[in-house]
């Protein structure tokens, strides 16, 4: 059992980000070759070097059984590497015992996280067994006579003697001849510690400036008794630079930790050392040796798609998502602060122009500030709509069900917070649209439909939200089947005559719904939608719903670019300022025809608008706040939506549209239930006062 150092923060957080990176790769990769039914070269190499760069990482943190599934891996691609016709051999198995590997690591990087000193690895042993056999099957052995023991065992990442190469891996590593290999001796400092890991990440440093790389002592990361010797003989790479060893000396150079190297020179059989050393200390290259290669560009990092044919190195850093939700804190309270500067009642009829230029160069700065650091927290929806293929592919094979994925505009970018909330919903709704929506082949046939069916998830930008469709061209949604279920559940909250189509769609929202009678692995409990229906309410988005029988049934999503800041409106009530969400709000108007109004005998009002009847939610007796506009004709009113939910607002009057920082409510406000009372939260205005931030879906909820 691995734990997790507190001393090796950083090293693990980079561990998670990389390995769950590589594993979304990998399965891209993956799904894409299982529809053409073959790997590319490219490809194969892509996925050896995935599981390589795993199976090293995860033996240098310590996680013994993620490195021993990772290296099983490696070896089938290697030989699948080697001779590509033995694809042939278990194309029909190794699809899927590929995305059990993926799926047995991603659940213990996800265990890792969510335990993390308390970690307690699952055994690998069953999937690396299956693993051996194909690699038999591809050496034309039987499965029985295949080796087991080499990498069954939790501790082989850990041995050394288990985590040797096979005969054919052996191939890949013979040191080739030639003057042009040189041996570099590298003495790590006295208090460096982890000298085993440091190695490990020298090579990786040096294998985009070079050829072939090998080291003695082999595979430092799998090892951590190797530090001894590493400190007192040093740690020797052996090495045929790509193009000087200019290159690979300025990487020596600039690696940390590093005390002094020593460049040995070449010689025809590279098994020996030449005696000749040339001795330097980190950051002085030795003359002689420097001479021996001609100088030449450094190897890019990242390809230049440029004419000039010159490479570009990619500067990316990972950052802490805790860090950048600082700086969007910061950089709201400076938003604040700049409005609380320009609306001081000090500055009120006094002529100071040089104050005006250098303010407005103020705002200019900090709204350009505010645009980097917003387009920071942003991510493509890329990640989440790859998420759904797996999904798709796992499901088509169980239910037996031909459907193929099609995502529209993944690129759509949105803030990081929001992103990781749509992940769940997501989810959801591509199982609600495979279990219940698409039909078996045999029903699409008689249907006169294509055999294959089609789910289809689309995002696009649209005033500042972000709408996502997530569409199938399935059955549809029986309204007659939704109702009966919510009469039996006893959910209806008034005459089943006057349900309209959307409403009855979106009683499938409500806790504890669901038209299957039989709970299965998918579906059943009634907690799918619902759970779409609050996590999408939870960042301040809705959900409609558009379905027609046997033509497919489609969920749209409209969410908000981020949480952070946001427009709104501002209105005034008696002494207090409301703000109203911008995305909110269809229109505002004042009231000049009585004719418009129409009075209900529970005291409730009602306004026509172009042939359709809209309550009025009177803020002042909502919130019980003293006003002296109680006159309809005397207020403003404010039109506003929440998915399917219209009503209007009567308020004294607007006070015009700003963009805000959104407070949450300190935490002892929790027991007022202020969520549920209308309110989302507040935001403090340019002269310092509280303005609160109106939750439109839970008061048209409550109104009701």
């Amino acid at each position: 059992m691995s734990t997790v150092d507190s001393g090796m923060d950083s090293l693990f957080e980079a561990f998670i980000y990389e390995t769950t990176s590589l594993l979304d790769q990998l399965d891209e990769i993956m799904l894409d070759s299982e529809k053409q039914k073959s790997l590319s070269e490219d490809n194969i190499n892509e996925i050896f070097r995935i599981m390589h760069t795993t199976k090293g990482s995860a033996a240098m943190m310590g996680f013994n059984e993620i490195s021993s599934l990772a290296h099983s891996v490696e070896d089938v691609f290697f030989l699948i590497r080697e001779d590509p016709k033995r694809l042939d051999l278990v194309v029909d198995t190794l699809f899927d015992l590929v995305f059990q590997a993926s799926d047995f690591l991603r659940q213990e990087i996800e265990s890792i996280q969510n335990n993390g000193s308390d970690y307690a690895p699952a055994d690998p042993t069953d999937l690396i067994n299956k693993l051996e056999e194909q690699v038999a099957v591809m050496k034309g052995e039987t499965p029985e006579a295949a080796p087991a023991a080499e990498t069954t065992a939790p501790a082989a990442a850990t041995s050394a003697e288990a985590d040797k190469p096979s005969e054919d891996a052996k191939v890949q590593t013979a040191i080739p001849a030639g003057d042009d290999v040189v041996q570099i001796r590298v003495f790590f400092a006295d208090d460096s510690q982890m000298e085993n890991i440091r190695a490990f990440m020298l090579m990786t440093q040096l294998k985009d400036h070079c050829d072939f790389l090998d080291s003695d002592p082999e595979h430092p990361e799998t090892d951590s008794s190797l530090c001894e010797s590493i400190i007192k003989n040093g740690f020797v790479v052996i090495l045929k630079p790509t193009y000087s060893l200019d290159d690979v000396i300025k990487v020596v150079e600039n690696t940390s930790s590093i005390k002094s190297y020593e460049v040995l020179n070449s010689s025809d059989n590279a098994g020996e050392k030449n005696a000749e050393k040339s001795t330097a200390p980190a950051g002085k290259t030795s003359a002689g040796n420097s001479a021996q290669t001609p100088a030449a560009p450094a190897k890019p990092n990242v390809q230049s798609t440029g004419s000039s044919g010159k490479g570009v190195k990619q500067s990316l850093i990972s950052v802490n998502q805790s860090k950048l939700d600082h700086l969007m804190d910061l950089v709201g309270e400076l938003v604040t602060a700049e409005s609380m500067v320009s609306s001081n009642k000090d500055l009120v009829g006094l002529k100071l122009d040089n104050f005006t230029k250098s303010f407005r160069e103020l705002r200019k700065l900090t709204d350009e500030l505010q645009d980097v650091v917003m387009s920071i927290r942003m991510v493509p929806l890329t990640g989440n709509f790859q998420k759904m293929n797996r999904i798709v592919r796992d499901m088509s094979k169980k239910l037996k069900k031909e459907v193929d994925l099609v995502t529209i505009g993944g690129d759509t970018e949105v803030d990081k917070t929001i992103s990781d909330a749509l992940t769940d919903p997501l989810m959801h709704m591509i199982r609600n649209s495979m279990d219940h929506a698409i039909e078996t082949p045999e029903e699409r046939v008689a249907l006169g439909k294509p055999e294959t069916g089609k789910v289809t998830l689309s995002a696009r930008n649209v005033g500042g939200e972000i709408l996502i469709d997530v569409a199938d061209d399935g059955r549809g949604l029986d309204t007659e089947k939704i109702m009966e279920k919510a009469r039996k559940n006893g959910i209806l909250t008034k005459p089943e005559n006057e349900y309209t189509d959307k409403e009855i769609f979106h009683l499938i929202m409500l806790p504890g719904f669901s038209t299957n009678e039989n709970v299965t692995e998918y579906s059943g409990r009634g907690v799918g939608m619902d759970v779409v229906r609050k996590n999408v309410e939870n960042v301040g988005g809705s959900i409609s719903i558009h379905s027609e029988t046997n033509k497919g049934t489609t969920f749209t999503l409209k969410i908000p670019l981020t949480l952070a800041i946001m427009d709104v409106m501002d209105v005034s009530l008696g002494t207090t300022t409301f703000s109203i969400p911008i995305t909110s709000i269809k229109q505002s108007f004042k009231l000049t025809d009585d004719g418009q109004i129409m009075h209900n005998t529970d005291g409730t009002d009602m306004i026509m608008l172009r042939g359709e009847c809209y309550p009025i939610i009177h803020l002042y007796e909502y919130f019980n706040i003293p006003t002296e506009v109680t006159d309809l004709k005397d207020g403003i009113v404010i039109q506003v939506e929440s998915g399917s939910d219209v009503a209007c607002i009567f308020a004294d009057e607007l006070l015009g549209e700003q963009q805000v920082v959104v407070k949450p409510f300190p935490p002892f406000f929790n027991k007022y239930n202020l969520k549920n009372s209308g309110l989302s939260g507040c935001t403090i205005l340019g002269n310092g006062s509280i303005s609160l931030i109106l939750d439109i879906r839970s008061l048209l909820s409550s109104e009701r």
